[in-house]
């Protein structure tokens, strides 16, 4: 069981050293959309305290929010490995206190 815990408590320090190197990051979707006039632009979209917002994006900008959002996507991904270690963890630290019977 320690050494369960010893391997969980390393990966959660790599998720974090992780995290720190993101970068930059928005939350959302940037796509290309088309004018009834003709022509395209690039639009970001994205909901955040539950409130939708909807940006246009210049094409000078376009590569720097792409690459905020595959930021925040990877910042989303690495926080919800940390919570699902630190779950695991914390049912190893209960296993390990409680014993093997749990009465309610």
């Amino acid at each position: 069981m320690k050494e369960k815990m010893e391997k969980l408590e390393k990966e959660i320090s790599l998720v974090k050293q992780e995290i720190t190197k993101v970068g930059h990051m928005h939350p959302g979707t940037l796509s290309l959309q088309k004018r009834s006039h003709g022509g395209e632009y690039h639009q970001l979209s994205y909901s955040f305290a539950g409130k939708g917002h909807t940006h246009y994006v210049r094409a000078d900008d376009v590569d720097e929010v792409r690459k905020a959002v595959a930021n925040y996507r990877k910042f989303r991904e690495l926080t919800n490995c940390w919570i699902e270690l630190e779950i695991a963890f914390a049912e190893c630290r209960r296993a390990g206190t409680s014993g093997s019977s749990h009465k309610k």
